[in-house]
């Protein structure tokens, strides 16, 4: 599924400039799209596939920067992998060039198995805002020829901002005019998407304050074409009557952020089961857990679900036919279930189901459905029905636990209960009766 997934992906932004990388870490190898190949001038088939020989074209004065940066994405010190470097072509030049990537598996104890990501050639971008450094008349003549805003602005101690300059690419990045901007920045922030008002302001302040690059990436709304993604890079400069000037680019990175919100869904997904892996599940009870204490939510049950003498069914039918059980009692799961009711596969054969606003007795009738749907129903493997039997164990969530993990751990026992019991069964956590 994952393959076909970065088939899709490859195709998608098939001459974008942009090319996929998929790196498998504990083999220490790594492919890449003929679009990322393309980049540096290569054919398909004329790169190593070792991770140690993609280090060797990346310019000595930035391998320890990249190097330190995809150790932090591994560490999990970061949540993305980003990193601006320059990379050696097939002739032998360098290209700046963007990548950003996430890793999408991981093993029991956090340590990183496979990782995918982008390159995006960025080298008319950093000459270009060299040149602005050099010469601001020069990209006056250049800069509606090149997508995205080049702008310069002006902005008092007070806080009172305007443009001084702007590209064509204001009409683009937020349908307005120069005239719009000419004598304040008010109408840029009133298409600002509100939840990102907060945070640019802050960037913008501190910017300002400090004198330190301005780059953020936000929301903005325009009226009539909906919500994109933003990037702003900028420097500033203080003038002597104590106003700060800033040149800079803003550029849509919608696609880009798109593609990074569909990689950190692909790392939160169990493949097989087409269900959220343990980590996203735990992170959505977690929430639920929160709104029980918080009191937004009164009362929630916790169902851990595991198949019954599955290791038999791997050893007489074969792990392909375990992987199709997996799959059938997904979908037994995703039928029976509320659409609010949060699911996951905790690994293995087992399986979590978290009830919002569900009492006990109730999540005991929906785990007893789910329990008898999977007893009538059968999987198929190839031309083989497989029968397969589930047992449920049952624990409500309390406003006293110290987290949502406390009434997992509940269910559990209780699920072992109804496998000591004889399986096929349902049974409660013993504080439920």
């Amino acid at each position: 599924m994952v393959d076909d997934f970065h088939d899709i992906m490859v195709l998608a932004i098939e001459g974008s400039g942009t090319g996929i990388w998929d790196r498998d870490v504990v083999t220490g190898t790594i492919r890449y799209s003929s679009g990322w190949l393309e980049i540096l001038g290569y054919s398909p088939g004329e790169l190593p596939s070792r991770i140690d020989d993609s280090y060797d074209r990346v310019h000595p004065d930035d391998l320890a920067y990249v190097q330190a940066a995809m150790q932090d994405h591994f560490d999990a010190r970061t949540s993305v992998y980003a990193a601006e470097y320059r990379l050696r072509c097939k002739d032998g030049h360098y290209k700046w060039v963007l990548s950003r990537g996430m890793v999408i598996s991981r093993d029991a104890r956090g340590r990183a198995l496979r990782m995918v990501g982008t390159t995006t050639d960025i080298t008319s971008t950093r000459l270009m805002a060299e040149r602005l450094q050099q010469s601001t008349s020069l990209v006056a003549n250049l800069t509606n020829q090149i997508p995205g805003l080049i702008f310069e602005s002006r902005r008092t101690p007070d806080g009172m901002a305007r443009m001084t300059y702007v590209s064509s690419g204001i009409r683009e990045i937020f349908g307005l005019t120069a005239e719009d901007v000419a004598t304040s920045t008010a109408p840029i922030h009133a298409r600002i998407h509100p939840d990102d008002r907060a945070m640019y302001r802050a960037s913008l302040d501190a910017s300002q304050r400090d004198l330190v690059p301005w780059q953020c990436i936000f929301r903005v709304d325009l009226p009539a074409r909906g919500v994109f993604w933003r990037q702003i890079d900028a420097r500033p400069a203080r003038l002597p009557d104590g106003e700060t000037l800033w040149h800079g680019l803003v550029t849509d990175v919608t696609e880009r952020m798109e593609m990074e919100q569909q990689l950190h869904d692909l790392a939160r997904l169990d493949h097989l089961s087409g269900l959220p892996n343990r980590r996203a599940f735990l992170e959505r009870m977690e929430k639920t857990w929160s709104g029980l204490v918080q009191a937004r939510i009164d009362r929630v049950a916790v169902m851990m679900i595991d198949v019954d003498h599955f290791k038999s069914i791997n050893d007489r039918y074969g792990h392909a036919a375990g992987d199709e059980v997996i799959r059938h009692v997904a979908a037994i799961m995703s039928s029976v279930l509320r659409s609010n009711d949060i699911t996951g596969r905790m690994g293995g054969e087992e399986f979590a189901v978290c009830l919002p606003n569900i009492g006990s007795e109730e999540a005991g009738r929906i785990g007893d459905r789910l329990r008898c749907e999977l007893a009538e129903t059968q999987a198929w493997f190839e031309d083989v029905a497989i029968s397969l039997t589930v047992s449920v164990g049952i624990a409500r969530m309390l406003p006293t636990d110290r987290n949502g993990e406390q009434v997992l751990a509940r269910a559990d026992k209780a699920l072992y209960m109804a496998k000591q019991a004889g399986r096929n069964r349902l049974s409660y956590a013993p504080d439920e009766g």
